[in-house]
């Protein structure tokens, strides 16, 4: 018997007691309450709760509304669970019965099933623990949605305050019918930029545009001129993404304002080309404004949210080893690096592996109904991540705790 199947073995011999009922309960009740940024206080008693009715020793409020869980059983490496807790501003429209009962806000990236995987895995570990020898770490991380999350733990003494992990594992529900597990070996999620601008013009009477200098129509041409960052300033070659998701502007249809403010969002793999394409946005944004006459220079302000996300290649062979047998080998499978953003990556010490790999959550009729034939066009049309029809299938449950299980052993035993 090989290694990952001894592992499998094992996992579906700790899992097999997991009532679907229960798990569906919890996560319904993490659906209806969703939180925003450090603001997820009833999520996180609600993780802590379920933590300390397995053993865990709990700490809360670390980096703001953290949480860490310690089982300290034996000899043996120290292994980190991750999970992250904050929602979405999103209207949910979904339709479900658990719908969020917060006006604006959604749990429309999956962080509820997360939650859920995480508590429950820990709990089966921690039924198990006559079974490994090691140290159980389990951190429910804030803010992920705000790049600041991770970050904020790290600084709030993760790393001393608690056992430094030897290795950190961490999952992601994903669009794709349910029942794969994609893993990625080495570069796996892009490093993201957030940036603001400010553009100053003079403002006034919309009856009297030649009174004024419009930065609506500076902006404007800002935003038609940045099309070009990525289809002519960046070779063919090279993964980046410009998307600017913020416009606002004015008050009063008859009033020109005194000032315009975007907000963009860059995604790149390289750093090169991250320097680059910086530098070509900052380069686009002062020549409109100068061409339009601007009083004053605009304000271009970079806020770098998140890093590139890069699986130890070794590692994750490994566990997607286990993973497949499991699951089935054609459940696991490398789509490749993908633009998305996450901070996961620095909670890891420096040099310390790590692997982030994804669980299909789309309901079988739903990508049955999605237009295109094969892998790529359904999942272009189904329901993603940050939409407001974003509805996992509870199916996913069991199987999300025993991918985590399933990788926790694979140190632990």
């Amino acid at each position: 018997m090989s290694e990952s199947s001894s592992v499998a073995g094992l996992t579906h011999d700790i899992t097999s007691g997991l009532d679907p009922a229960r798990l569906a309960d919890f996560y319904r009740d993490l659906h209806r309450h969703p939180e925003l940024a450090f603001e997820e206080h009833r999520t996180a008693a609600r993780l802590t709760d379920r933590l300390r009715a397995a053993g865990l020793q709990v700490t809360e409020n670390v980096g703001g509304t953290g949480v860490v869980g310690v089982l300290a059983n034996g000899d043996g490496p120290v292994v980190l669970l991750r999970a992250d807790l904050d929602a979405l501003p999103v209207t949910e429209a979904t339709g479900l019965p658990y719908a969020s009962t917060v006006d604006g806000v959604m749990h429309a990236c999956g962080h509820d099933l997360h939650v859920t995987w995480l508590a429950s895995a820990a709990a089966c570990l921690a039924a198990a623990r006559d079974t490994w020898s090691g140290t159980l770490l389990v951190v429910g991380q804030p803010a992920e949605e705000d790049g600041d999350g991770a970050r904020a733990m790290v600084a709030d003494g993760l790393h001393t305050r608690f056992p430094r992990p030897d290795v950190l594992f961490a999952q992601h529900a994903a669009p794709g019918v349910v029942g794969c597990y994609p893993h990625t070996p080495g570069l796996t999620m892009s490093a993201a930029d957030d940036i603001d601008v400010v553009v100053h013009g003079v403002g006034g009477h919309g009856s009297r545009p030649e009174s004024t200098v419009d930065p609506v129509v500076t902006a404007a041409y800002i935003v038609t001129r940045l099309q070009t960052v990525v289809a002519r300033e960046v070779a063919a070659r090279d993964s980046v993404v410009l998307t600017v998701g913020e416009f606002h502007a004015g008050t009063k249809s008859n009033i020109i304002p005194a000032e315009a403010r975007l907000g963009l969002s860059l995604r790149t793999q390289d750093g090169a080309v991250r320097a680059r394409a910086l530098d070509t946005i900052e380069r686009i944004v002062r020549s409109e404004c100068a061409a339009a006459g601007c009083p004053a220079p605009p304000d271009v302000t970079v806020r770098s949210g998140y890093p590139v996300l890069v699986n130890d290649a070794a590692l994750d062979t490994e566990i997607a080893a286990v993973h497949r047998e499991l699951f089935g080998a054609d459940t696991v499978f490398d789509f490749g690096p993908l633009m998305g953003s996450e901070d996961f990556s620095r909670l890891a010490p420096d040099g310390v592996p790590y692997d982030y790999w994804y669980v299909t959550t789309t309901p079988p009729d739903v990508w049955a109904a999605a237009p295109g034939d094969g892998l790529m066009e359904k999942f272009a049309r189904v329901p993603s991540n940050h939409s407001p029809a974003f509805a996992p299938d509870l199916a996913a449950l069991v199987p999300g705790v025993r991918t985590l299980v399933g990788a926790a052993l694979s140190r632990l035993v």
